[in-house]
């Protein structure tokens, strides 16, 4: 790279489908779109650390190609020339995955994960992969493989986890647009922590193959970004069924995710979700009034809002943190009793309670799973999605974060990892410490269109910073 240049000087980038319009236009070089975001990452990564590799030569030759292309005619849509980055789960040929962790620092995929293919295939150029909390499991230790990310807004406050670096990478401006994973809320509160917006799609909806797993039967892959049209574009480009993917999904013919963001939400009915609002008083006074605000501005926009009564987010917690930690335990056994000094201490004592589960543990958290979807799908029967507090509240400090602390508070985004429905953080307000809070809208499975269609109509109203 040149030489680092001021952190004001390097200027925020554009959404993608503002970098998407301008490009198409041959208004914006998809050249100068890399090197601004490259610009920007330089100045700020060795303070905010969400970055973990930047793959600065590489994206610089596919900007040229990229714009090469589109002048000859051959524009792909409205993802060619856009610089993405990945969280470094997903694999990608020839250049290391590392899972934020010191026992994969050597590892060097063959092939890219399925959803890279994807958005390679629709033109867009990867800039770098991006810092996440070891193994997804991990907090924000100072002991990992690497730096943890900075929340933008406070970098003594958590960026949420797993997905971390993607969510601070956005929030910051170095990038439009990352993939991250979510088992238990992983791409959702790093949104919900740094005023960006998250999809979690329906489970399947969206290959894993070469994403590596934390827990096989909660994973889900989806889009981080500014907004939820943003998302709607990143979802278009990898959604879809996988014969390499067992646990992929044929929902049929895929809609038009960006049409359907019309901003006006007649015709929907949003339920209120007023018992997870609650949640035994765990839910922060600022962040209930911004999500009751929410709906004022969701009926203004022609949705009919109606309270929900939801199952108990305790039980939901619970059931998913149990599934979550044998299946996890499963795949690490080995090498946390072989090299378990490699793993950071977070990592270590999560996955480590795995070991004392039983085998009826786990098939009652899945039976009881099984009972949780049943009263959700009831207790939702008459709304076309949900809405609840996006979190507890703002971005904790740094030295709060417990190890456990999934089991000591009920966290809002379990649910639809249960259910495997869609579900999107989005930033909605600002706490009284100043910090980004945000609201949580899940669907019916695989209606993406209506849960984007109602975050974006929000987004259109009230704009798209916290």
């Amino acid at each position: 790279m040149t030489a680092a240049p001021d952190a004001q000087a390097a200027a925020r980038v554009p959404s993608i489908a503002e970098a998407a319009a301008a490009i198409a236009t041959r208004a914006l070089s998809p050249v100068d779109l890399v090197e601004a975001c490259l610009a920007r990452i330089e100045a700020l990564n060795p303070s905010l650390h969400p970055f973990v590799a930047v793959t600065a030569e590489a994206a610089r030759a596919d900007a040229r190609q990229a714009e090469a292309e589109i002048a000859a005619g051959r524009y792909r849509g409205p993802l060619h020339g856009i610089p993405l980055a990945l969280k470094d789960a997903f694999d990608t040929a020839g250049l290391r995955t590392t899972v934020g962790s010191r026992l994969h620092l050597d590892r060097v995929p063959a092939a890219d994960a399925a959803s890279w293919a994807r958005l390679k295939a629709a033109g867009a150029i990867l800039v770098g992969k991006l810092e996440l909390t070891e193994f997804c499991l991990g907090g924000p230790a100072d002991d990992g493989a690497f730096p943890h990310s900075r929340n933008p807004h406070d970098p003594g406050r958590y960026a949420g986890g797993s997905s971390s670096g993607a969510a601070v990478a956005i929030a910051a401006g170095m990038i439009p647009g990352a993939l991250g994973s979510d088992t238990g809320g992983s791409i959702r509160l790093p949104a919900a922590f740094c005023g960006i917006t998250g999809l979690k799609p329906t489970y399947g909806l969206v290959s894993r193959r070469g994403v590596f797993p934390l827990s096989p039967s909660l994973d889900h892959v989806g889009p981080m970004a500014a907004t939820a049209r943003d998302c709607a574009l990143l979802l278009q480009a990898i959604a879809g069924p996988d014969p390499g993917d067992p646990t992929s999904a044929d929902p049929g013919p895929l809609p038009d995710y960006a049409a359907a963001l019309t901003a006006d939400l007649t015709g929907l009915t949003v339920g209120w979700g007023r018992t997870h609002a609650g949640a035994d008083r765990a839910v922060a006074d600022d962040q209930r009034a911004v999500a009751e605000a929410a709906l004022e501005v969701l009926a203004a926009r022609g949705a009919t809002v109606v309270p929900v009564d939801l199952p108990d987010l305790w039980d939901f917690t619970a059931c998913n943190s149990t599934i979550m930690m044998a299946e996890a335990f499963a795949i690490h056994e080995r090498d946390l009793t072989t090299r378990g000094a490699d793993y950071c201490a977070f990592t270590r004592d999560r996955i480590g309670l795995g070991a004392f589960l039983r085998a009826a543990d786990y098939v009652q958290a899945q039976r009881r799973r099984r009972e949780l979807v049943a009263e959700w799908r009831a207790a939702t029967a008459q709304v076309d999605a949900v809405v609840t507090p996006g979190a507890l509240g703002t971005a904790p400090r740094l030295e709060s974060v417990s190890k456990f602390y999934f089991l000591q508070v009920p966290l809002m985004t379990c649910p639809s990892n249960t259910t495997g429905d869609p579900s999107i953080a989005v930033p909605a307000g600002i706490g009284a410490d100043g910090m980004p809070l945000a609201i949580q809208i899940t669907g019916r499975p695989f209606d993406e269109a209506t849960v984007l269609r109602i975050a974006d109509a929000f987004q259109q109203e009230r704009g798209v910073a916290p």
